[in-house]
């Protein structure tokens, strides 16, 4: 199973109020980038690694493991589909059509090798595409206003998704194109009516988002834990 890896790296997190884009800030010794592109590499099934990068940034050329021959660097766009899909034109440098695809978030520093092997041992079992995600166990409430409950939810069928997602490169490059701006690669899979897996992930393979995901992330590092 030829199997390559996307990290879309171009955000400026915004929403963390950061002095640095999130991508870069360091926690157990290395920053959320270079944790989540070891990650990936954890499983020698991974044969290469694109990054798209921000246009003009300056902060990736300071990363050691950005040098890695298994690893191209590529200019990102605006949106996160725009990124990723640079980073498919230039994992085709490598690549063919039919090889597979990770896209993990940059800032998704926790996932660990077993949740990584499961996922893309899945794929290589059933021959279809497949994301990691969580089922809901908590109690979910729906409000119109956002203030007041308009009724619960049944959370039975509800997933929250993760990355990595893992996809055939031509198919998935097809299906960003025709998608447009979407909030991951499921997304873009499903409106092309491509079945799309679910492989459970752990609850601590969070995606920094806010400051306290920034302190969750920093102790299940510390731990070694993700589960």
């Amino acid at each position: 199973m030829n199997c390559w890896g996307v990290i879309p790296a171009a955000g400026i997190g915004s929403r963390l109020g950061a002095a640095l884009p999130k991508q870069y800030l360091e926690i157990a010794g290395r920053t959320l980038l270079e944790h989540s592109l070891r990650a990936l590499f954890a499983d020698a099934r991974v044969k290469g690694v694109a990054v798209a990068l921000r246009a003009g940034d300056q902060r990736a050329a300071g990363l050691a493991c950005l040098q890695d021959p298994r690893v191209m660097l590529t200019e990102g766009g605006a949106e996160r589909a725009d990124s990723v899909a640079a980073g498919l034109d230039a994992l085709r440098e490598r690549a063919a059509d039919e090889d597979w695809v990770l896209v993990h978030d940059a800032a998704r520093p926790c996932l660990d090798p077993q949740s990584l092997g499961a996922l893309i041992d899945a794929v290589a079992a059933s021959g279809e595409g497949a994301i990691l995600a969580q089922p809901v166990s908590d109690t979910v409430k729906r409000s119109e206003d956002g203030r007041t409950v308009a009724a619960t939810v049944d959370r039975r069928s509800l997933w929250l998704a993760q990355t990595p997602q893992l996809f055939r490169l031509g198919e998935l490059a097809a299906a960003l194109a025709s998608a447009g701006a979407v909030t991951d690669e499921a997304s873009a899979m499903e409106a092309a009516g491509y079945p799309v897996g679910l492989v459970p992930g752990p609850r601590g393979n969070l995606k920094v988002t806010t400051a306290e995901d920034l302190v969750l992330a920093r102790c299940l590092l510390a731990a070694g834990e993700n589960d």
